[in-house]
């Protein structure tokens, strides 16, 4: 296993109990109704039942770890000829690191999201919290940090522009 495929698994399990972990803080701590939006001047605007944020982040999450994580065992075992990647006949050809490649791209996907959804309600949580005088803008970072795993999540695939490196070169 390379060191890449062993940290992208890391990440995807540590953020699956980020989100679990979240998800159960959060809603001990939430109160009957929760500001989701929030104006320009950073009053809150529109409000759902806790229980509604409760099953809409649990829908997000199952939609994430079982039919991401699906898609890409499905994808791992399709013809590479058939895939929308470049140079398909030499990826055929080491079809171990082309599934090695796809899979941790599932995986990295899966982990962004579900960090980015752990961070979303710890800052929710936060926000509609009485111990604490923050203001909504307080949070910008989270946007940043969405940013930073989008870019990790489209640079990954540029791996498959070039040739994959023969195991008696490495």
């Amino acid at each position: 296993m390379k060191v890449t495929t062993f940290a992208i698994k890391v990440w995807r399990w540590l953020s699956v109990v980020l989100v679990i972990g979240a998800l159960v803080w959060t809603y001990s701590v939430f109160p009957q109704m929760v500001a989701v939006d929030f104006s320009d001047s950073g009053l809150a605007e529109i409000y759902l039942p806790k229980e509604h944020i409760f099953y809409i982040v649990m829908a997000l999450f199952l939609v994430n770890n079982v039919l991401i994580a699906r898609f890409a065992k499905l994808v791992s075992s399709a013809d590479p000829m058939h895939l929308p990647i470049p140079k398909k006949r030499i990826w055929a050809q080491h079809r171990e690191a082309l599934n090695e490649h796809l899979v941790n791209w599932f995986n990295c996907l899966v982990a962004a999201i579900n960090t980015v959804i752990g961070f979303s309600l710890f800052s929710l949580a936060t926000i509609n919290s009485t111990n604490y005088k923050v203001d909504v803008f307080d949070f910008s970072w989270l946007y940043y940090i969405g940013i930073a795993l989008l870019v990790i999540v489209l640079l990954l695939p540029f791996r498959l522009l070039s040739t994959p490196v023969p195991e008696d070169r490495l």
